[in-house]
């Protein structure tokens, strides 16, 4: 045998082997089903050091955050920043198959409360291009933000693998007493945005309480947010954001503007998550959690042609034995 040159028999059987590998790897991929990028807002309640040291409550919340590739969460209630950080350690040993970061919000709030928004995302998938809160976008001491008991935060994200590239998300928690009055002020914000970004490609997402006592019919026709049809309410009137059986109201919600982005909505996926009934928990042991289920929605991923040729078992099976027959 001349050195350096393998017996045509080795060849074959190497190449038979790639060939394996190959279809061992692509059926992997189809297993694991990744065909979306799934955009999340969860209101926490008043999430801080006493949810954060509970074992119990974190190995909740870090089932329900490892379900999203980015996730807004509210009502964080953090003064020290140690409830967050440890959120995100504990997050990063759970899903080891990713790695997370999070960008944080100032600590907003008219008096002594305060809250924070928080946007926990999958730093493989996306990458943060911007980000600021509302007020900065015009420059201090406007008074034109005084209507938000806390203001809008802002995140511009770009995302290689979907099939919109750049995307912005206007995080909202809204003062119930004040809801309509802030959810129309939120088409403000998104013009000024569109504005300054030079992109329509917007989602709008968090708890609004947008239902049951802090929603008139008659108030809604005044909302520009909801009378303008280029908005589309994701989540709609019907659904149930709440823990809680006796209450049943749309208080958490996603709402996306523009071609693309509307484009990519994944249909049927925008809808609350009850993990309530998904981890088996009573009512109790939930609202230990949040009294807020979260809501999110699915975006495409951009077709390659792994995920557009995706093998049943049997395909695959018969594609292996005839590749082991050529031996």
């Amino acid at each position: 045998m001349t050195k350096g040159i393998l017996p045509n028999s080795l060849l074959l059987t190497e190449s038979v082997m790639m060939r394996t590998v190959i279809l061992l790897f692509v059926a992997g991929l189809c297993a694991l089903n990744v065909t979306s990028l799934k955009i999340c807002a969860f209101n926490v309640q008043s999430f801080g050091e006493s949810k954060a040291n509970n074992k119990k409550v974190m190995g909740i919340l870090l089932k329900i955050l490892s379900r999203c590739d980015l996730c807004l969460i509210q009502e964080v209630r953090d003064a020290r920043g140690e409830a967050v950080q440890t959120l995100i350690k504990n997050l990063n040993r759970f899903d080891k198959s990713n790695s997370y970061s999070y960008v944080e919000s100032e600590r907003l709030g008219r008096k002594t409360y305060k809250e924070q928004y928080v946007y926990i995302y999958r730093n493989n998938v996306l990458k943060v291009k911007e980000h600021y809160q509302y007020p900065q976008l015009e420059g201090q001491g406007t008074k034109e933000t005084d209507i938000f008991s806390r203001e809008p935060f802002i995140i511009h994200f770009h995302s290689p693998t979907t099939l919109v590239k750049d995307f912005v998300l206007i995080g909202q928690h809204t003062c119930p007493k004040t809801a309509m009055k802030e959810i129309d002020e939120l088409y403000t914000v998104f013009k000024r945005i569109y504005k300054k970004l030079k992109t329509d490609n917007v989602m709008i997402l968090g708890d609004l309480n947008a239902g049951c006592n802090y929603i008139t019919i008659k108030g809604w026709t005044a909302v520009r947010l909801r009378s303008d049809p280029k908005f589309r309410w994701l989540i709609g009137d019907e659904q149930d954001t709440t823990v809680r059986e006796k209450t049943h109201c749309a208080y958490d919600r996603i709402v996306v503007h523009g071609r693309e982005i509307i484009s990519s909505v994944v249909p049927g996926s925008a809808q609350p998550f009850n993990f309530k009934e998904k981890f088996h928990l009573t009512e109790e042991e939930a609202l230990e959690v949040s009294d807020h289920f979260p809501v999110e929605v699915d975006l495409k991923l951009q077709k390659t042609p792994i995920n557009m040729n995706c093998f049943s078992v049997k395909e695959l099976s018969v594609h292996l034995l005839k590749f082991i027959m050529r031996i």
